[in-house]
């Protein structure tokens, strides 16, 4: 296969070529006519008229008696009007007004009497009476065109006759995985193999944008196969999703299968990720064009050229109305840079603090598929911007409601596992809350408090000239106050190792000559760890991988089960998660900063409760490495 280089054409001009392309090939969406009881949520081919009127007859509102108004002028507490049996009819609400009545009066204003019944207020004409046509009369449009169907319009139409309803047939969309590497998500996976899952995710996008997806069988690295596959898709389907081999790879067959039985419009797109984004069409014998969209393999670059480039082309062929994304502005939490070539899409966690809404940046990889799940909304990073420093405002479009950001806790510093299940704790005693988490390191948690971008942050910086624990950070960098410190827990730092610690550490110094995995500057573990090498002299250029940073425990623990590293400094939680051995260090303060005008806040209070709960306590004890005194309660040291 001849390789080929990718074009860099901007966003908005790649979504207007395919479309201008698609239509220019005759993309039409197709009808069909069903019941309107099976009608929810579909889209209205047409304008939809009443058949009859509803009510389509005078209807009695309320149970009373039905009469002639008329019989009832001049009624009042002082002359009550008597009427006879024969001048009036019982009536139950619904019942068609009798013939020679156009009234109703409510049972509870009618004194009955041994012969008729006395009323003490007049009764106006018409009232409680749906009159023929009151909600709907023949003829009047109950829907327009292109109007997606809700419980209450179903209703309507069944009220006005209308049984049967014209709308746009739901688009078949197949989706076919290719990759040797691919393995059912029942099967165990080995190394080199990865779970398919992404067919799931873009059935589950499509089929919310109004498709029936239908995915198809894995398909190996093969071009014939590959190219079979399509031809199958192209003629049982009205759009074809092709994911993975999008590149310019040796095993990327995706653009020239494409083009064997169509054609490719667009191969590259100047956002990141995303950037090998395939925009073809085909057209299948006796059939209108088929769009068909090449994605990278993965997710992450996936669901973003799903949802950028392909899920206009699936509103035109659902009619639905166009979803418009809502941007805001938000304080970025931490520096985030870019390269100068891509409109870069950066998922981020959202809070409200003091006023101002903060973006707290989640793992940008474009194989973290996680990232998507916590996001609050989308940093975009327009193409020529080099980045933005910490607090400056990023626009941002938002995935969850402005609702649910203003109820998030944003919790920035030091990583712990704890504040996982501080969060889900909170989740529980009340489903709105949410916490959004920046891992940062301690100084970093620091700054942001000080800047006022965060509600509080997890820290534990060990002061070498004291031997103590965050209080000589707090004095100096908030030496007016502005912060409270509170108590959270003693935890055990220390040296992961492999199980069975076949390398024989045992103690820090122990490291020199080995593949180590370290925590990102600025981290209150990295400082423990540089006062460390530095306490035992160790020559750091002998200790491979020193600068090879993570910004999690779970990380480094990760990267030592998976073999890459032979030991890293963490807590014993996080290697336990792992399973692996342990070679403790330390004993250390983890404390939460939280800002001073935080501190009242709801949230900010209920999360104290949980450190104080039994919950909280039960949980780290099964998590083991930590011990309590005093959580909760404030630390005096201003």
């Amino acid at each position: 296969m001849a390789f080929e280089y990718l074009t860099n054409v901007p966003l908005e001009e790649a979504r207007e070529s395919y479309l201008t392309a698609l239509r220019q090939e005759g993309l039409i969406y197709r009808t069909e006519t069903i019941p309107t009881s099976a009608a929810l949520g579909r889209v209205t081919a047409n304008a939809v008229y009443a058949r009859i009127s509803s009510p389509h007859y005078n209807a009695c509102a309320m149970d009373g008696i039905a009469l002639d108004a008329k019989l009832s002028f001049g009624a009042s507490e002082t002359t009550p009007a008597r009427l006879k049996d024969s001048e009036f009819v019982w009536v139950n609400t619904g019942d068609p007004l009798p013939e020679g009545c156009d009234a109703v009066v409510m049972v509870e204003d009618v004194v009955q009497e041994q012969s008729g019944v006395t009323l003490y207020a007049a009764a106006l004409p018409w009232q409680h009476v749906r009159q023929i046509g009151e909600d709907i009369s023949a003829g009047d449009m109950i829907v327009p065109s292109f109007s997606v169907l809700s419980p209450a319009a179903l209703g309507a139409l069944l009220e006005s006759g209308v049984l049967r309803v014209e709308v746009v047939t739901r688009p078949v969309a197949g989706i076919i995985p290719t990759g040797n590497e691919l393995v059912a998500p029942t099967e165990e996976p080995q190394a080199g193999s990865i779970i398919e899952s992404n067919s799931t995710v873009f059935a589950g996008m499509l089929e919310t944008w109004g498709c029936v997806p239908k995915i198809y069988p894995g398909v190996r690295d093969d071009p014939g196969l590959i190219e079979e596959a399509l031809r199958r898709a192209l003629a049982e389907c009205d759009l074809v999703v092709l994911n993975a081999g999008s590149s310019a790879g040796r095993k990327d067959f995706s653009t020239d299968a494409i083009r064997k039985v169509g054609e490719v419009v667009l191969h590259g797109v100047a956002i990141k990720p995303g950037k090998p984004a395939i925009l073809a069409h085909a057209r299948p014998a006796g059939k209108p064009v088929v769009p068909v969209l090449g994605l990278p393999g993965y997710p992450v670059s996936g669901i973003l050229v799903m949802e950028e480039l392909f899920r206009p082309v699936v509103e035109s062929l659902t009619c639905r109305p166009s979803q418009k994304p809502e941007f805001i502005q938000a304080a970025i939490s931490r520096r985030l840079t870019s390269s100068l070539k891509y409109l870069e899409f950066v998922r981020t966690r959202l809070g409200n603090v003091n006023g101002k809404t903060v973006a707290v940046p989640l793992n940008r990889g474009a194989g973290v598929v996680s990232s998507f799940v916590k996001a609050d909304g989308i940093i975009h990073i327009p193409q020529n911007t080099e980045g933005y420093e910490a607090g400056g405002l990023v626009n941002v479009q938002l995935t969850r409601s402005r609702a649910e950001i203003d109820r998030t806790l944003v919790i920035t510093g030091s990583h712990d596992p704890l504040l996982d299940e501080i969060a889900d704790i909170l989740k529980r005693q009340d489903r709105d809350s949410a916490v959004a988490s920046s891992h940062v390191g301690s100084m970093g948690g620091i700054m942001a408090v000080k800047r006022g971008e965060t509600h509080l942050g997890g820290i534990h910086l060990l002061d070498e000239a004291s031997g103590t624990y965050n209080i000589p950070y707090l004095r100096k960098y908030f030496p007016q106050g502005g912060a409270v410190l509170v108590e959270c827990v003693q935890r055990t730092q220390g040296l992961m190792v492999p199980k069975g610690n076949p390398l024989g550490i045992h103690e820090f110094s122990d490291i020199a000559g080995k593949r180590y995995v370290n925590r990102q500057k600025g981290s209150g573990t990295r400082i423990l760890c540089d006062f460390l090498a530095r306490q035992n002299k160790l020559d750091l250029d002998n200790v491979w991988g020193y600068e090879r940073e993570e910004y999690t425990h779970t990380a480094v623990a990760a990267a030592i089960a998976a073999g890459t590293a032979d030991a890293g400094l963490g807590i014993f939680s996080a290697a336990r998660i792992y399973g692996l051995d342990f070679v403790p260090v330390c004993e250390e303060q983890y404390d939460l900063l939280i800002a001073e005008s935080a501190f009242e806040l709801e949230m900010v209070q209920r999360l104290l409760e949980v450190l104080r709960g039994a919950e909280f306590a039960r949980r780290l004890a099964m998590m083991g490495g930590y011990s309590l005194n005093h959580p909760g309660e404030m630390r005096q040291w201003n």
